[in-house]
């Protein structure tokens, strides 16, 4: 009898202001807690942890959270990453070059970001076959270059 191979689980990539949603409570959360039901296969890079620190850093700045709770998230969002809930992995090689590329052909019509624009290469070069953003330029990108949004 064949032996049938197991479905290699879909990958997603989501940008940093999923994260943030999902930590941080906003207009977004519910749709984000509503995806990560299916307990999906995320992509974190070292780009999500610096970015991710910098908007809990940037509430603290705005005085939307006190020090302990941006404390609290941060303890938080180190021991998800510690459970391995996120498919950790370094900033790909040639993200940076798949960026600059994505930016001559894209940007001057989408008016992306260098930062978007990281993302989605980053994506492509995982090999991610979903990007998840809350960014309509960035997820028109990421439909652009043949991954599925939403």
């Amino acid at each position: 009898m064949p032996t049938v191979a197991s479905p290699t689980p879909v990958t997603i990539y989501a940008d940093t202001s999923f994260f943030v949603s999902l930590y941080l409570p906003d207009q977004h959360t519910s749709e984000v807690e509503r995806r990560l039901n299916s307990r999906p296969s995320l992509w974190m890079t070292p780009l999500h942890v610096a970015e991710w620190t910098h908007a809990i850093e940037q509430h603290v700045f705005r005085k939307d959270i006190s020090r302990s709770e941006a404390d609290r998230l941060l303890r938080r969002f180190q021991e998800h990453r510690a459970r391995n809930l996120w498919r950790e992995s370094l900033l790909p090689d040639r993200a940076f070059e798949v960026c600059a590329q994505l930016a001559n052909r894209h940007v001057g019509r989408l008016g992306l970001r260098t930062l978007d624009t990281l993302h989605v290469a980053a994506a492509l070069e995982l090999k991610a076959e979903h990007f998840w953003t809350f960014d309509a330029r960035q997820a028109k990108l990421a439909l652009t270059v043949g991954m599925k949004t939403g």
